[in-house]
């Protein structure tokens, strides 16, 4: 099958979709699937062959973020060059409604089209705006994916209609095969936690558990704190309490290697993040490389880890609860190993052998659909077709 995946946002800094798009791409490939991606990257980024650059992306706040979107004639022309070089059997659309590329693929194509909707937002004012613009575009998406609950109500809101839910994907034995780094390893006296994303993102939730720490270090002194991610560590640290920030370690920007080697190797890995997350892949992540997970109870990381059954939830943006469930996961040793041989099972059903085929049955009705709506009335098409609530 000849795909053709279009990424909104820039390859240049990596994200959730970023990584999405990769991997699912990846995957396909090794299926035997040609694959052509087509995102925004700088000309001095090194990208995977598969990977089209639709040229360089801005930096433009969107949804709690910074996201690096490019959009405009310039882009435009360059959508259009890779569609009529590609000859797709199928167009995979990610963010369909984000001002970037991915809009201006589906305002420029024809044929089998399926989009992902990662978002998730209780109110937008800029989509609600923007949707009367993009609705007879809407229109043409046959197939419609939502990575999550809290995305597929975001769809449902905002846009219309409906979408099935299929999760984020990850490469599990990537993660369950990581070995455990020395220097990252806890002992009794010094335990380790990790946390990992934009420091200077305040939904990433640093800033919780930051508040969180004077009460877990008058009881664990010896806690060492990794924190991995870009972000400059001056500027996080102004106005903290010395013994505090001493007990920080910044590890900057970590390879996927380095991450798994990290989750695998640390006693906890903490998920702070205050609101803005539609799934939460890098708890199935952490989950897959074994480590015991303790994340803040929004509805996506609930959903994620069943409700607490999979990793420890903490009361969201309260650092005495943060705190407290911490400590007593410090201190018990077979709570840890029962959450994380949970976390483990829990992850399989994310592995991309198990997402991918969800999403190949989708693209394979997309296409039965539009071979079968050639050959029918018009007014005998399936819903799907115009994007009603088939999913």
């Amino acid at each position: 099958m000849r795909i053709g995946i279009v990424c909104p946002y820039s390859f240049d800094v990596p994200g959730g979709v970023q990584f999405h798009v990769r991997d699912l791409a990846e995957y396909l490939i090794g299926q035997g699937h040609q694959v052509s991606v087509l995102a925004p990257a700088d000309s001095e980024t090194t990208l995977p062959g598969y990977v089209v650059s639709a040229g360089r992306a801005t930096a433009v706040r969107y949804n709690g973020s910074v996201a690096r979107l490019n959009f405009g004639p310039v882009a435009a022309a360059k959508v259009n060059r890779w569609l009529d070089a590609g000859e797709f059997d199928v167009l995979h659309l990610h963010e369909p409604v984000t001002p970037s590329v991915s809009v201006l693929a589906l305002m420029a194509a024809d044929g089998p089209i399926v989009a992902t909707f990662h978002t998730s937002m209780v109110r937008s004012r800029s989509m609600q705006a923007a949707f009367p613009i993009f609705r007879s575009s809407l229109e043409k998406i046959a197939g419609r994916i939502a990575v999550s609950e809290d995305a597929r109500r975001t769809v449902t809101t905002h846009i219309g209609g409906d979408a099935v839910v299929i999760p984020n994907g990850v490469f599990v034995e990537r993660f369950a095969n990581a070995r455990h780094v020395a220097r990252w390893t806890g002992t009794p006296t010094r335990p380790t936690i990790a946390f990992l994303g934009r420091m200077g993102e305040p939904r990433k939730g640093l800033p919780v558990l930051a508040a969180a720490l004077p009460a877990v270090l008058a009881q664990v002194p010896g806690l060492r704190v990794l924190v991995a991610g870009p972000g400059d560590p001056d500027e996080i640290t102004e106005g903290m309490p010395a013994h505090v920030v001493a007990a920080l370690e910044f590890l900057g920007a970590v390879s996927d290697e380095e991450k798994a080697e990290l989750l695998a190797s640390v006693d906890v890995y903490v998920a702070p993040n205050t609101g803005g997350e539609s799934f939460g892949i890098i708890l199935i992540e952490a989950m897959s490389a074994g480590a015991c997970v303790l994340a803040s109870d929004i509805g996506a990381f609930s959903r994620v880890l069943d409700g607490g059954r999979s990793g420890a939830l903490f009361r969201n943006e309260q650092p005495g609860d943060l705190a407290a469930v911490l400590l007593a996961l410090l201190r018990d040793p077979a709570r840890r190993e029962s959450l994380s041989a949970a976390g483990r099972a829990r992850a399989a059903r994310f592995d991309w052998s198990v997402v991918a085929d969800q999403i190949m049955a989708v693209y394979e009705t997309v296409i039965e659909g539009r071979l079968a709506a050639r050959s029918e009335p018009r007014t005998r098409w399936n819903r799907l077709l115009h994007g009603g609530p088939s999913w």
